[in-house]
């Protein structure tokens, strides 16, 4: 799996999403609370930019009349026909078996394990010797 950096941790602030595409897919990913996901921004339904809908709440009820509303900002909602997806695992709740969104990994790493390249410059050693600086080459 080829690792892709995205943006530094700064520019990307909690409950903000990013667009980009990878290797020829559309990928969104999101800050949520200070974890990262990537999903697939295409909706299984009729092909939908997914991830351009609004991040809402979950509702669930046990009893009839009840109803618990949580993960607030943790599900994407297709902009065309309405279909909702869990952002965390791509899952559908209207038919979970059929629908689903494709979820990719997303992380922090430390920024000297993704920017160092292959390229490196001549280094010189320089040392102080006798209150002299001293290079070599």
């Amino acid at each position: 799996m080829a690792r892709h950096v995205i943006a530094p941790v700064d520019e990307f602030p909690p409950g903000t999403r990013k667009f980009l595409e990878i290797d020829g897919r559309p990928i969104a990913v999101f800050n949520i609370k200070g974890e990262y996901f990537g999903l697939s921004n295409r909706c299984p339904h009729q092909g939908a930019a997914l991830c351009e809908g609004p991040l809402i709440g979950l509702a669930q009820s046990k009893d009839p009349g009840e109803i618990e509303y949580s993960r607030l900002g943790e599900i994407i909602r297709c902009p065309w026909h309405g279909w909702e997806f869990d952002v965390r695992t791509g899952q559908s709740y209207c038919d979970p078996r059929r629908f689903r969104v494709k979820a990719y990994p997303a992380h922090v790493e430390p920024g000297a394990s993704v920017v160092k390249g292959p390229y490196v410059a001549e280094t010189i050693p320089v040392r102080v010797e006798s209150n002299y600086v001293v290079v070599e080459l």
